[in-house]
């Protein structure tokens, strides 16, 4: 296979994540879970780390079983572990590896206080806290901040070890 045919490949099957990603995001969440199940087959179990890690995040979210949410949660992040920063940026406007865990750990997080382990979802929060310096000062970055900030009231976490949250600066008066 030329140089040229095996970059244009991980190209057309994140294109083709993200096709379905816009069919679950207008609602059909049934025919998006199908078509992820049909793309996970293709791409197999020991496929491309970020083709699997992509899919399986998004394959999270069209779940109604919150047990079901939180298998796929935990095959992303083992994807993620095999990632490269390298694999990474042969895709065009991807992450750094790092700047991924913040995100995947928060959905853990969430998953667990769906599951009522709250213990598990404060380790995640925690993991996703301690990450999160990975993130940069865009709207990515911005939001999953803010999630995590949202994750620790509802779980009554005080914030960083220091203790004090993130958010914005407090108001002097």
């Amino acid at each position: 296979m030329s140089e040229q045919q095996e970059q244009a490949a991980p190209d057309a099957v994140m294109t083709r994540i993200g096709q379905v990603v816009m069919l679950h995001h207008a609602g059909d969440r049934e025919e998006a879970r199908h078509r992820f199940l049909q793309l996970w087959a293709e791409i197999g179990e020991d496929g491309d780390p970020l083709h699997r890690c992509t899919l399986a995040h998004y394959m999270a979210d069209a779940q109604d079983d919150p047990c079901d949410e939180l298998a796929w949660d935990l095959r992303a992040l083992g994807a993620a572990e095999e990632l490269s920063d390298d694999r990474l940026a042969a895709h065009e406007g991807a992450l750094a590896v790092r700047a991924l865990y913040p995100s995947l750990h928060l959905n853990l997080a969430a998953d667990y206080v769906k599951l009522g382990r709250s213990d598990a979802a404060r380790t995640h929060l925690r993991r996703a806290r301690g990450a999160a310096d990975a993130l940069a000062d865009d709207p990515y970055g911005e939001g999953v901040r803010a999630a995590i900030g949202r994750m620790e009231l509802r779980l009554g976490d005080g914030g960083s070890p220091g203790g004090s949250a993130w958010g914005p600066p407090r108001q002097r008066p």
